[in-house]
């Protein structure tokens, strides 16, 4: 490869096409916004991956919301091509060899940004390692230890033999790849300054399951002598761990967290580390529902370069684009329908709550006082939900199943139904179609919140939280509606608020007043503007690939 790239973006999981089941859900489907949006900007940038030819998992759940998993194998020809490029590391006292794959993004633009995925199913290995890169975020500590070994030190390995010499910023997004700055470490001979100049470090995320943390010994056990015995970390000193974000952040030059308030959690979390925010950002076109693409491109022309554009939605007129969004809703209840046997129908106030299944994210929240639901929503509302739970997580696959069974307890006044199999493609029809957003995470855990980013570009308005981005882009009963007092969360009183919205304010504004819930529409539209991928990669570029 001649080219010389400026920028190396590591991710665990990156969702650039729902074709490429290589993501989970909301840091891989970033990932890929950030690596587009990059490719409009013009920035040179590679990414680097791995390849899980069984994915994340498909899910299925039976009549009782119980979830179960399978895995169907992915091949990745013809849409990421094998490259005749392949090389190993030493983990376990063996050899482990890599194969090295590549998809490239072409932005609209015609830039483009190519993405490496590193797979070990290459009949070089044996069985056991084969099954290194097979499944994203799956096995014991070993093996996450394993794949986040084959992201950093082969992932470095991978620019080396690429005679990539110009790397200016390492951008590790999240601490799955902070194994590079021990790569980086051996190749600069120790000079800790050195690494530190080259690297900025994403976190995204205040819950401890995303901070992955491994016992000292076990890690070197794996790696031998890639870890330095006289690196000095807070856990180390601690106890004993290897904590994968104090890891990345040790050998930052700078750092980040994805929300105003966020950045602000993230500092108090690692307060001996400097630590800012920029504010995620979605890729305004990939997440723009078609309907609205036809009517923006016809009023609003060059939009798709500049989302300023979007901030004239004023001139499209008002049943023009009340009919873009029912051809969307008309598509998403098509698609439910067809799925669930049930029959949901285009006049009903349609809620729309999708995201992964994690206890913080209270989807029950609505479900909190069943009788006063009833009273308020009876032939006035139906609810749409989705969302995967970790295999692992019995919390989360509680929560669907509770959600299952409190749906059939509405039967009759509420229609509720739950879609399966959350990913890219249903999360853009899911966020185009529905009515309204709602989002009830436990303030400030939602670190960002991008699916509602999306719901606001195609006219949604967010019924949310105060937290994450919507702390920043919330104008109460003017862009959407804020649940709860920020600084007090309470599950009751949230319910309570939350039921009391729905009641006086968002189901007789939907029936009775068009003009006014058209004007909120427009408003969240202009909103959506401020929280573009094209902002966000802007903002990267100008605070933190300068060097």
């Amino acid at each position: 490869m001649n080219k010389q790239f400026e920028i190396a973006y590591f991710s665990a999981e990156i969702g650039i096409s729902s074709s490429i089941p290589t993501y989970s859900g909301g840091l891989g489907v970033l990932a890929g916004d950030h690596i587009k949006a990059a490719g409009d900007a013009g920035i040179s940038m590679c990414a680097i991956t791995l390849l899980y030819k069984e994915g994340y998992f498909k899910q299925r759940l039976d009549e009782e919301g119980v979830q179960t998993e399978t895995y169907p194998r992915f091949d990745p020809d013809p849409l990421i091509k094998q490259m005749d490029l392949n090389f190993s590391i030493q983990l376990r006292n063996r050899k482990v060899f890599i194969q090295v794959f590549k998809f490239e993004y072409v932005a609209d633009s015609g830039d483009r940004v190519p993405i490496f995925f590193l797979d070990t199913d290459t009949d070089k290995n044996i069985d056991e390692d084969r099954f290194i890169t097979h499944r994203l975020y799956s096995g014991d500590k070993d093996h996450r230890i394993l794949q986040e070994s084959v992201l950093g030190f082969g992932g470095i390995k991978l620019l080396q033999k690429l005679e990539q010499n110009s790397i200016k910023t390492y951008h590790m997004n999240e601490g799955h790849c902070s194994f590079l700055v021990l790569s980086l470490l051996r190749h600069f001979k120790g000079d800790a300054d050195k690494v530190k100049s080259l690297c900025h470090f994403t976190t995204h995320t205040p819950v401890p399951a995303g901070h992955d943390h491994f016992s000292l010994d076990r890690t070197k056990n794996i790696l031998n002598d890639l870890i330095p015995d006289d690196m000095v970390l807070p856990s180390i000193e601690k106890s004993q761990r290897l904590h994968m974000t104090e890891l990345g952040l040790h050998f930052s030059r700078s750092a980040n967290g994805v929300s105003e308030l966020h950045g602000d959690v993230a500092q108090n979390q690692f307060p001996w580390a400097s630590i800012g925010f920029i504010t995620n950002g979605v890729h305004h076109s990939y997440w723009m529902g078609t309907t609205f693409k036809n009517i923006f491109d016809k009023y609003l022309p060059g939009w798709r370069l500049d989302p300023d554009k979007l901030l004239e939605i004023d001139s499209v007129p008002d049943q023009i684009l009340l009919e873009a969004h029912l051809s969307r809703k008309k598509r998403l209840l098509t698609y439910a329908n067809s799925q669930t046997g049930k029959a949901l129908d285009m006049e009903t106030l349609t809620i729309g709550f999708a995201r992964r299944s994690a206890t913080y994210k209270r989807a029950q929240l609505l479900f909190n006082d069943l009788e006063k639901l009833r009273l308020l929503g009876h032939k006035k509302i139906q609810i749409i939900y989705s969302g995967k739970a970790h295999p692992k997580d019995t919390g989360g696959k509680e929560l669907i199943r509770q959600i299952v069974t409190k749906a059939k307890s509405l039967f009759g006044s509420i229609k509720i139904i739950y879609l399966e199999n959350y990913d890219m493609w249903l999360g853009r029809l899911i966020t185009s179609g529905v009515d309204v957003w709602l989002n009830t995470p436990l303030r400030p855990n939602e670190a960002s919140g991008t699916s509602g980013m999306k719901a606001t570009l195609n006219g949604v308005p967010n019924l949310s939280i105060l937290d994450g981005w919507w702390a920043e882009g919330c104008d109460h009963k003017v862009n959407g509606w804020a649940i709860g007092d920020p600084n007090h969360p309470d599950d009751q009183k949230d319910a309570e608020h939350l039921y009391y919205l729905l009641e006086n304010q968002i189901i007789p504004m939907f029936y009775d007043n068009k003009k006014k819930w058209i004007g909120i529409m427009k408003q969240a539209i202009k909103t959506g503007v401020r929280f573009t991928a094209f902002r966000m990669i802007n903002e990267y570029k100008n605070q933190y690939y300068k060097v």
